[in-house]
């Protein structure tokens, strides 16, 4: 019986992806190195951290990592504070599964996390279980954030759904043995996404949180 849900965070509880790849694809584009956001999204999308750092600044090669992770970081969180919003309907689908155990494990520091929880007041929905890939020797695709979160959590990974909207994210479910949900909700769902998660292996593909609802109730019956 399912007993875990694990939400990824940008894209599934914070509509975060736009924003950042915009701020991204503006920085590059400063350094020298044109980039729109849609192909912001295809270089760095998924990945973590410091994976997106180092990728962007063998891209430009006119400021050093540090710096640019500074800079990046600053307007990246005054972008937030100013227009992140949350997921249309993650508040009411929480409040659906209170007897659920739930967690957050994504591929974004947990420095941005932090402070994108506070900006959208959603902190206290998930305490302590907020799992960031720079705690696994390998982000997603790879398991091992998902295992993690597990056995932080004391569930068996067969019992944990796990809502996702990247093809990393779903791959790195399947491998640990977990049921995706394809989630399409976020502003940040281009044509052919659907497609891209279904054959990385989504059991399951939902447009909105009332779909993810009724997913869900199907999966714990």
């Amino acid at each position: 019986m399912k007993q875990l849900i694990v939400f990824d965070f940008d894209g599934v509880v914070a509509d975060s992806e736009t924003i950042a790849n915009t701020v991204l694809a503006e920085l590059v584009t400063e350094l020298g190195t044109p980039m729109s956001v849609d192909e912001s999204m295809r270089t760095f999308m998924g990945k973590r951290a410091e994976e997106v750092i180092a990728s962007a600044v063998a891209l430009t090669d006119r400021m050093p990592a540090a710096r640019f992770a500074a800079e990046l970081s600053q307007r990246t969180l005054a972008r937030f504070r100013s227009d992140l919003r949350e997921i249309p309907g993650v508040r009411d689908y929480l409040a659906a599964f209170p007897q659920m155990k739930r967690c957050i494990a994504s591929s974004s520091s947990p420095e941005r996390l932090a402070a994108c929880l506070e900006i959208l007041d959603l902190g206290a929905h998930f305490g302590e279980h907020v799992f960031s890939a720079s705690v696994v020797p390998r982000g997603k695709p790879h398991p091992d954030l998902f295992l993690h979160a597990a056995t932080q959590l004391g569930v068996s990974p067969s019992d944990a759904i796990v809502i996702e909207d990247s093809e990393g994210g779903v791959r790195a479910a399947v491998a640990a043995g977990m049921t995706p949900i394809g989630f399409l909700a976020a502003t940040h769902i281009r044509d052919g996404h659907e497609a891209r998660l279904r054959g990385a292996g989504a059991a399951h593909i939902a447009r909105s949180y009332r779909e993810v609802e009724a997913i869900t109730r199907m999966l714990v019956r």
